[in-house]
């Protein structure tokens, strides 16, 4: 499960986790029904992500190595880019609407 600790809200009930190179580059890539992934990194850096070859928009999370929620992008577009503004170790990608379903913002802290 990915909970906002904050909010006390579920955020998806089940994460599939992406730790090698091959998972994270091929993501939700090709995928024809929304998932949550959960991309885990060795350190924090600035995390820019591509929408190619994802057919629906998603939601995402960008989190520290503390899982407190750094940046966040809503609607992620299909076939669109995006430059978080703040460095992560963690990177959750939602289903659409999420993150204002569940009023999810910047410092919240995320469990998984």
């Amino acid at each position: 499960m990915i909970i906002n600790q904050a909010k006390k809200r579920v955020l998806a009930k089940k994460g599939f986790h992406c730790k090698s190179i091959s998972s994270k580059a091929i993501g939700l890539m090709f995928s024809l029904k929304p998932k949550a992934l959960i991309f885990i990194f060795r350190k924090e850096k600035i995390c820019p992500l591509h929408m190619f070859f994802v057919f629906y928009p998603i939601d995402v999370l960008f989190l520290n190595k503390n899982k407190e929620v750094v940046d966040l992008k809503e609607n992620f577009k299909p076939f669109t880019f995006y430059t978080p503004k703040a460095k992560a170790k963690y990177v959750i990608e939602l289903t659409n609407g999420t993150i204002r379903k569940t009023n999810t913002r910047i410092n919240d802290n995320i469990s998984f």
